[in-house]
């Protein structure tokens, strides 16, 4: 059953590096608000990491790459380095937890190799947890300080689109699997000290019987010539 953990975190990290791929590519980071004179559906736009698409009524959506870095806010800018990282992080830990599962043939029959693999994993997993949280919330909170702004126009105004709730829900997963992967290694941690531990105390049972039986020898030899010498002693007195 607790091997099965180590399956289920695998399984939750395929899903992280999709969603962490899918946020980072998809255009929906922020969207139109249809609110006061924009209540009226004319014209939609989206704003991503990497591109901008507009569509109007009754005409294909279109989108373009961005011309500049620059022209990005301060906060998407981050956004794109944060989840680049992410990406990269969560491709880097699956590797890493594929390899120190208990079923895996990395390292062997060497459990501390492979539950500090394991670890490692699990820490790569909250790392990246952080680096898709921070960007995603970042831009949430932008997003509803500028749409609750009386200065800024109801034009530009924007609300949280679906690559923001999906980052979300990939950061906690991320976090699960993290957490999973590091109460596995605890257990495995455990049994192997445990293991450690009986061994040792086997080891000096062992080292007691053979001084016992070497002991238990010596003292028999030496019975053996006091009989002798007393044998001796006799046929000299007879003598």
């Amino acid at each position: 059953m607790k091997q099965k953990l180590e399956i289920v975190a695998l399984v939750l990290g395929f899903f992280g590096l999709f969603g962490t791929i899918a946020v980072t590519a998809l255009p929906t980071w922020k969207v139109s608000a249809f609110i006061g004179a924009n209540l009226i559906v004319m014209e939609e736009l989206w704003e991503g990491l990497w591109m901008t698409c507009y569509r109007q009524i009754n005409i294909k959506m279109q989108c373009k790459v961005y011309d500049s870095l620059l022209s990005l806010p301060a906060e998407l800018q981050a956004a794109r380095g944060f989840m680049c990282v992410s990406i990269a992080l969560v491709f880097i830990a699956l590797i890493v937890t594929a390899f120190g599962i208990q079923k895996s043939n990395c390292c062997g029959d060497n459990m501390k190799s492979k539950n500090i693999i394991l670890a490692v994993g699990g820490c790569l997993y909250l790392i990246s947890f952080l680096t898709t949280l921070i960007p995603v919330s970042w831009v949430g909170h932008s997003i509803i300080r500028q749409f609750y702004n009386p200065t800024v126009l109801d034009a530009e105004k924007r609300e949280m689109g679906q690559a923001i709730f999906i980052g979300w829900g990939t950061s906690g997963v991320l976090l699960a699997t993290g957490i999973i992967l590091l109460i596995r290694y605890s257990q495995r941690r455990s049994k192997e000290d445990h293991g450690v531990y009986i061994m040792e105390e086997k080891s000096a049972i062992k080292e007691d019987s053979v001084y016992l039986a070497q002991t238990g020898s010596g003292m028999h030899k030496f019975q053996e010539y006091l009989m002798f010498q007393t044998e001796i002693d006799y046929l000299q007195l007879v003598k």
